[in-house]
């Protein structure tokens, strides 16, 4: 059962106008794997838009995607909405979704109706984030240091016990960056160079946000995040400066997917639909969000990393989102990695 200390509903829906007495009976129960307030925004809007209350439960990724695993016999939640592709196509593979191709489709980009060609439909591209660090200028002024701009700066001593970066057990944005680094490196040598990297590593948080966060407030010197996350914080007015890796770096098509056997299948299909209109896109950015979005009709922020001037890996979605692959390596991290701290 979802719990009811994080469970978010909707507000001012004695405000709204409902076009009929069974449409302020409809729920939607909905997993949220992006910033909170941007999962806040975006149900509330919706619940403007069509008088359907919104219970919605903030998780991240890793954590979204174990939670619908375990409810699979007996689905809770109609919709999973953002949090890294990877876990999307998992879930895909593994049953745990369905197919659905809206109508709305033809309004996004390339890389968005890649993601949904991948499974057959059974999720969507909603935006895009590239990975990369950010770190603490007023820190790394004070200590005098240079500060990183590649995987391989991330080795050196005087960063020691000042990274900060999520478990990929539980963050979509760290299980991108355990990918990232096996696509660039081959699987062995990856690991190699995270043992090394790991004595300059404070903490594995839960959160793929926490590390950035730490960074902004001065806990840390460097935190690993999709650079939407960083530029957030930098925007919000904290001492942070974004870096995508010069040596090559992944990216996440955020997605979004119906919930096999959900609760409210019709109410779904319509957020579902919703979702992927400019207007809903548009709504990152007054929330404080930086990503790319899929609808070609919202501009990115002027902030938003540019695509064409990042160097970015072929990052392969298909074979890192799926069931084999993605347990052997949280396997491996989990044995040669974790179990040593």
């Amino acid at each position: 059962m979802i719990g009811t200390k994080h469970l978010i509903f909707a507000t001012a829906v004695s405000a709204i106008a409902l076009t009929s007495g069974a449409a302020s009976a409809q729920n939607l129960v909905m997993y949220c794997s992006v910033q909170q307030s941007w999962c806040e925004a975006t149900a509330a809007a919706f619940t403007k838009e069509t008088g359907i209350r919104v219970a919605m439960q903030r998780k991240d990724t890793g954590a979204a995607l174990a939670q619908i695993r375990a409810e699979s016999a007996n689905p809770q939640a109609d919709v999973w909405w953002g949090g890294s592709g990877d876990a999307h196509i998992q879930a895909a593979s593994d049953g745990l979704t369905q197919e659905y191709k809206s109508p709305n489709v033809s309004e996004l980009r390339d890389w968005a109706v890649e993601q949904g060609e991948t499974t057959g439909y059974k999720t969507i591209g909603i935006y895009s984030g590239v990975l990369g660090w950010g770190y603490n200028t007023e820190f790394f002024e004070r200590e005098g240091l240079d500060p990183p701009l590649a995987w391989s700066d991330l080795e050196k001593a005087d960063y020691e016990g000042e990274i900060q970066v999520a478990n990929p057990n539980t963050s979509g944005t760290a299980y991108t960056a355990l990918a990232t680094l096996v696509q660039l490196y081959g699987e062995d040598e990856a690991f190699d160079y995270l043992k090394r990297i790991d004595g300059n590593i404070s903490e594995y948080t839960q959160s793929g946000t926490a590390g950035i966060r730490a960074a902004a407030l001065g806990e840390t010197g460097i935190g690993i995040a999709f650079l939407h996350d960083v530029i957030q914080q930098a925007a919000a007015g904290f001492p942070v400066k974004a870096v995508a890796p010069s040596d090559g770096t992944g990216y996440e098509i955020g997605s979004m997917s119906l919930i096999k056997d959900g609760p409210n299948p019709d109410v779904a299909k319509t957020f579902y639909d919703w979702a992927l209109t400019a207007e809903a896109q548009g709504l990152a950015l007054d929330a404080g969000a930086y990503q790319i979005q899929a609808n070609k009709n919202v501009e990115p922020a002027p902030e938003a990393p540019k695509l064409d001037e990042t160097k970015l890996i072929d990052y392969d979605f298909a074979k890192y989102g799926s069931a084999e692959t993605r347990s052997h390596l949280l396997k491996r991290w989990d044995n040669e990695i974790a179990s040593q701290r």
